[in-house]
C-alpha cells in the first residue's frame, strides 16, 4: 500500500489520481501509525513550509516520517514533500524542517527578466559537476525516459543541500539549483510529476513498480 501523506496540504487528489492512474494501490492518510506501516511513502504539498511543518506537527507525522525513512521504506517527496527534509526554510522567517538533510531552503531572488515564482516546464538534467562520492549517473526512477526531459515546476524556494553527493538532478532558473535528491530509498523532485503528463506518470509509475530500493 502506497500512503500519501495529509498534511493539511494542497494537491493530494491530483497526486492520487496520477498514482493510481499507473497502477498504484493508494491511500491518503493523516495517522501516523498508518504512515509507519506503509509499504512506500509520498508526501506531496504546496503553500508555505511553516504551514506544512505545522500540518505534521499537530498530527505527529513528523517522527513518523524519520522513522519509516530510517527503516528503509521508499520515500517519494515533491515539492514541499522535497523542502521539509532539510535542516529549515528561509521562507516567512526561519522555520525548522525534518532534517533528514543537511541544508536549507533558500529563496529564489527576483531580478531583471528573472521571475519569481518559477512557474511552467523546464529541463532536468544530471548535475554538471558531481562531486566524488554522486551515485546518480541514471536514477531508476527515470528509467525509459529520454534525456534531459521536460517537467513542470511552480516554487519560489529551493534546496541547498549541504552533501553535493545527494543532488541528483538539476534545473536551470537564473542558477542552477537541486531539482531532485536522492540517498538510499528516498528520492524527493521540487517538480511535479503529476502535473508533467507522460514523463510524470513514467516516473510515478517506476516509484509504484519498485524502482527505488
Amino acid at each position: 500500500m502506497i500512503v500519501i501523506v495529509d498534511a493539511c496540504s494542497g494537491n493530494l487528489r491530483s497526486v492520487e489520481r496520477a498514482l493510481q492512474q499507473v497502477g498504484g494501490e493508494v491511500r491518503v492518510s493523516r495517522d501516523p501509525d498508518v504512515v509507519r506501516k506503509a509499504d512506500q511513502i509520498v508526501v506531496p504539498g504546496q503553500g508555505a513550509f511553516a504551514m506544512f511543518m505545522q500540518g505534521l506537527a499537530e498530527h505527529d507525522l513528523g517522527e513518523a516520517l524519520r522513522e519509516a525513512i530510517a527503516s528503509g521504506r521508499p520515500y517519494l517527496g515533491i515539492c514541499l514533500g522535497l523542502q521539509i527534509l532539510f535542516d529549515r526554510s528561509v521562507e516567512h522567517g526561519a522555520t525548522a524542517g525534518l532534517g533528514v538533510f543537511a541544508g536549507d531552503v533558500e529563496a529564489f531572488v527576483p531580478s531583471g527578466d528573472l521571475k519569481v515564482p518559477h512557474m511552467g516546464w523546464n529541463t532536468i538534467t544530471p548535475p554538471v559537476a558531481p562531486p566524488p562520492g554522486s551515485t546518480h549517473e541514471r536514477e531508476p526512477l527515470l528509467a525509459g525516459l529520454p534525456a534531459d526531459p521536460y517537467v513542470y515546476f511552480v516554487h519560489s524556494y529551493h534546496a541547498v543541500p549541504r552533501d553535493r553527493a545527494i543532488v541528483a538532478l538539476e534545473a536551470e532558473h537564473g542558477q542552477r539549483f537541486c531539482a531532485a535528491v536522492r540517498r538510499d530509498n528516498v528520492f524527493a523532485c521540487q517538480f511535479h510529476p503529476e502535473k508533467s503528463q507522460g514523463v510524470g506518470l513514467a516516473i510515478l509509475k517506476n516509484f509504484v513498480d519498485g524502482a527505488l530500493p
